[in-house]
């Protein structure tokens, strides 16, 4: 991609109406658009960041045997009023209005009672089990308040899996390789080191057990006690514990409801007996846009993003420095997307500082610099944005070790 191609706009100042790293960060690097308080849009830069989220994501959830599917937004009144959870006492976070035919409905906040009721449809016998399906979604949650940019938005992206069981048995093994993707998950981002697996209440979601992903950052609402450093366990702020407090996000979660959801629903299979049997209900969620969120506030410094490579917009970014040296920096730009490396090529007509800057702000990996420097030598500079580390490599070299 040519920067000179690409729609985006950073910025020197932070935004007034902004006090979330995340948020300043994110906008300042021409990542995201704040449309309203808690709603935000992702720009081009932002995009690619959540769609190599997702795409790790993926990958755990197809592994765990779970097929994508996509569900729609409206949600009918009627399928949430046999689980109570239509009621605004039960959960207050609903964005709800009215069709022109005067009836009502919900705008998604989660999905567990229609998924549900359309597998009501699906499944039957024991055979039909178990199913485990996962979505990629915008949900709407009315909050209160939206203040932490998008790690708490009104809007947001999140990945929601539901799994189907049998029975206890059959359930808890699945509960337990989900547990184990979710922690690969947050390994592959870049948060595996910081990233915690608590016991938690199931507040409005379940009176049954639940567990949350718990990544340490200062900018987090929770706060939890670290009782197994290498197995990855806490204890959330809930529970009294002795130890030094550590400021936490919750960047995933996992429910199990029992068969009680599945009984109000009437989602029941005969067993081999052919008795008729409720299904058990497994609801696993991580917050796309969250993650890109804390990502930001954990690896941002104060120059601007820096992004885990395996989550980064771009592998690559390769600065020309003078018209001279346009030529040098148009050939390695090919020969690196021959190479299959993704590359954000700055060709603007700018100024060295405005580019470095950019490129500090927007926080690729990997910055290699093209100017009169190089063309006497031959000579490519390449810099860490995480390290800060610098060296010379020839093209030829830098292809190599890239690609």
């Amino acid at each position: 991609m040519k920067q000179s191609q690409l729609f985006t706009k950073t910025r020197r100042e932070a935004p007034a109406d902004e006090v979330s790293k995340n948020a300043i960060l994110l906008t300042r690097a021409g990542f995201i658009n704040k449309e309203l308080a808690g709603v935000y849009s992702l720009l081009p830069l932002g995009l690619r960041v959540v769609d190599k989220i997702k795409k790790i994501v993926s990958e755990e959830m197809e592994a765990l045997g779970s097929v994508e599917f996509l569900m729609s937004t409206l949600q009918n009144k009627e399928i949430w009023e046999k689980t109570g959870r239509w009621s605004d006492e039960k959960v207050d976070v609903w964005f709800k209005s009215t069709l022109k035919s005067g009836s009502e409905v919900g705008f998604g906040w989660s999905h567990e009672e229609p998924i549900t009721n359309l597998m009501t449809s699906h499944i039957a016998s024991y055979h039909d089990l178990p199913v485990y399906v996962h979505q990629f979604q915008n949900k709407l949650r009315n909050e209160v308040r939206a203040k932490a940019g998008i790690l708490r938005g009104r809007e947001f992206l999140m990945k929601d899996m539901y799994s189907f069981a049998r029975n206890e048995e059959e359930h808890m093994a699945f509960y337990n390789k989900a547990t184990e993707a979710y922690l690969n998950v947050f390994r592959k981002v870049g948060l595996g080191d910081i990233t915690y697996v608590t016991s938690a209440s199931g507040g409005f979601f379940t009176d049954k057990f639940s567990h949350e992903f718990q990544t340490l950052c200062e900018a987090g609402e929770d706060t939890i006690y670290i009782t197994d450093e290498n197995g990855k366990v806490a204890v959330n702020g809930e529970v009294e514990k002795k130890g030094d407090p550590k400021k936490a996000v919750e960047v995933g979660n996992i429910f199990t409801f029992g068969t009680e959801k599945c009984e109000q629903m009437g989602l029941y299979f005969n067993d081999e007996k052919g008795n008729k049997t409720p299904v058990y209900l497994g609801s696993y969620g991580i917050g796309i846009t969250r993650l890109m969120g804390v990502l930001a506030e954990v690896f941002g410094d104060d120059k601007g993003l820096v992004w885990p490579e395996a989550v980064a917009p771009f592998k690559v970014h390769l600065l020309s420095l003078s018209e001279n040296s346009k030529k040098l920096a148009d050939e390695a730009y090919e020969k690196l997307q021959a190479a299959g490396v993704e590359v954000l090529y700055d060709d603007r007509d700018a100024r060295a500082g405005e580019k470095f800057a950019d490129a500090d702000l927007i926080g690729i990996p990997t910055r290699v610099v093209v100017g009169e420097k190089a063309l006497a030598s031959g000579m490519l500079e390449v810099k860490s944005r995480a390290s800060g580390e610098t060296r010379e490599l020839p093209l030829k070299e830098l292809i190599n070790e890239l690609a």
